[in-house]
């Protein structure tokens, strides 16, 4: 390893009104070396990266590169010195081709002589195993390939820093793994690798050092000599002591009940959808029971989204049955559906989950509004809703201000809280849970799926659709696998699952044809 750094923070402080987001932050990235950042939601993992991709200028302190002090004062001037940013939202342009995205912020002349980006781009694709057309519009790929599309930019431009943040979430389990090869491959040419993540395993996995973020200051850095010598489990205790600054204990595991055949709440037969531009549902068939967790896996992008809307009423069914408790609801309304115990919790909490204007009282009440007791003969009933808001911001530890405040002033952790508050609220039956986790920080990661876990074990039917294997993994008693719109198996969550679920993900076997050679 150099003597010196390649990227080095000291002193680091960067402050927005009434909150201090990085404090005196000391921090040294090596050539050769993948260097993970870990923090909660606020910590300043995403301001100190945005110092250093040119996005905002430190209020105090300086950024050295190769020992000499740099201002980054744009993204060009970032890019030009050889930094490349894979953001967590994206950063492409949807009305442009995959290609045209890969050649912006370029001259003109430089891929003429370096050769065809689509050429490139294709034989990058094919490196990973994934197939993304170059001349596909980046506005009609899945929210996954659009990802994979700017990690390839990034890859493109041959940068001596990486920052990935976040690059992992939609990636295969293969792809992830390929991905982490990639990291070392490139630690080894002394490029700088960042990679910004909240599942520990990554980082345990693919770190050369490991820094810890809390509350704006730098609080642990593990060496590459710890991370070799410590096992696991006290890695994980140490990050978590580090990250939230009490004990930390082993992540919450559910335990199948394996107290034999349960009954069938939940019952989906022939199911398909026909989702025009954005992906099809076809002869799908599962059924889930009360108090089991069938997790549902894939590649964002297969179908998954037009399922779970289909089952709550959002998407009209194009063939097939969905029955609840035995009756057929394919033909009812969401609120309908909802009456009779199937709620829904979105992948897009603020967007589709919730309305940021309208206080947190009223979004816990957002799908009942006009309903008895909070509306009577058509008045609002505010004493009420503020008595219901309250009950359920103390049932669902939701940290707010108060029930007045607009959702949209809350942490993303929060949201969450209030949306699966108001979901599991009330005669909850089967509650379909797309991503719950998505984008939310390891304590809030853990929280979510210890609710999750303890509703089905309250006996609630559960769907749990993630591009997270070890959520999915974490939590489910049993596992379909959805791959071009139609689930390809369904495998009983044990030992040999993360190996079947990875290979059915990635094409190469399916659930009938494991079943096969295993007879």
């Amino acid at each position: 390893m150099p003597a010196a750094p390649l990227i080095e923070f000291r002193g680091v402080t960067k402050r927005f009104p009434g909150v201090i987001a990085n404090d005196q932050v000391d921090l040294r990235i090596h050539a050769g070396e993948v260097h993970v950042l870990l923090g909660e939601n606020g910590a300043g993992k995403s301001t100190l990266i945005g110092m250093l991709s040119g996005l905002q200028q430190p209020d105090e302190g300086d950024i050295l590169l190769e020992g000499a002090t740099v201002k980054l004062t744009s993204p060009k001037r970032a890019l030009r010195s050889g930094i490349g940013t894979v953001f967590q939202h994206g950063m492409l342009v949807p009305t442009l081709t995959v290609a045209q995205n890969l050649s912006l912020g370029n001259p003109w002349w430089r891929f003429r002589r370096e050769g065809d980006i689509a050429h490139r781009f294709e034989a990058l694709c094919a490196d990973f195993g994934v197939r993304i057309d170059p001349h596909a519009i980046t506005g009609e790929l899945s929210l996954g390939e659009q990802q994979q599309v700017e990690i390839f930019r990034a890859l493109l431009r041959g940068s001596r820093v990486l920052v990935l943040d976040e690059a992992t979430s939609m990636l295969t389990p293969q792809g992830v793994e390929e991905l982490g090869a990639l990291m070392r491959e490139l630690a080894k040419r002394l490029l700088a690798v960042i990679l910004i993540t909240h599942k520990l395993r990554e980082a345990f996995d693919f770190g050369d050092r490991i820094s810890i973020l809390r509350h704006g200051r730098k609080v642990a850095e593990l060496g590459p000599e710890q991370l070799r010598e410590t096992d696991e489990h006290k890695l994980h205790q140490l990050v978590v002591r580090s990250m939230f600054g009490g004990a930390g204990g082993a992540p919450h595991i559910r335990r199948a009940d394996a107290t034999g055949e349960r009954r069938p709440v939940l019952t989906v037969r022939g199911l398909s959808v026909d989702g025009g531009g954005d992906g099809r549902v076809a002869e799908v068939s599962f059924e889930v029971a009360a108090g089991e967790i069938l997790g549902i896996a894939g590649i964002d992008g297969n179908g998954q989204k037009q399922l779970a809307e289909a089952l709550a009423g959002q998407r009209r069914a194009a063939a097939g049955e969905i029955l609840l408790d035995g009756r057929p609801i394919a033909s009812l309304d969401v609120g309908a559906r909802r009456r009779l115990g199937l709620r829904y919790v979105t992948d897009d909490r603020l967007g589709e989950g919730t309305v940021g204007a309208f206080p947190v009282s009223t979004n816990l009440l957002l799908k009942e509004i006009g309903t008895a007791p909070f509306w009577e003969g058509g008045i609002e009933r505010p004493a009420r809703i503020r008595e219901h808001a309250r009950a359920l911001i103390e049932e669902f530890d939701v940290r707010t201000p108060g029930p007045d405040t607009p959702i949209a002033r809350l942490s993303g952790g929060n949201i969450q809280k209030a949306v699966l508050a108001r979901e599991l609220f009330g005669g909850a039956r089967v509650v379909i849970y797309n991503k719950p986790t998505y984008g939310l920080d390891v304590h809030n990661i853990a929280s979510a799926r210890r609710r999750l876990s303890e509703a089905a074990d309250a006996g609630v039917a559960t769907i749990l659709i993630s591009t997270d294997l070890d959520e999915i993994l974490e939590l489910s008693d049993r596992i379909a696998v959805m791959s071009g719109g139609r689930v390809v198996g369904i495998i009983a969550n044990d030992g040999d699952a993360r190996t079947l679920v990875g290979e059915m993900m990635a094409g190469e076997m399916t659930g009938e044809e494991r079943a096969g050679e295993a007879a």
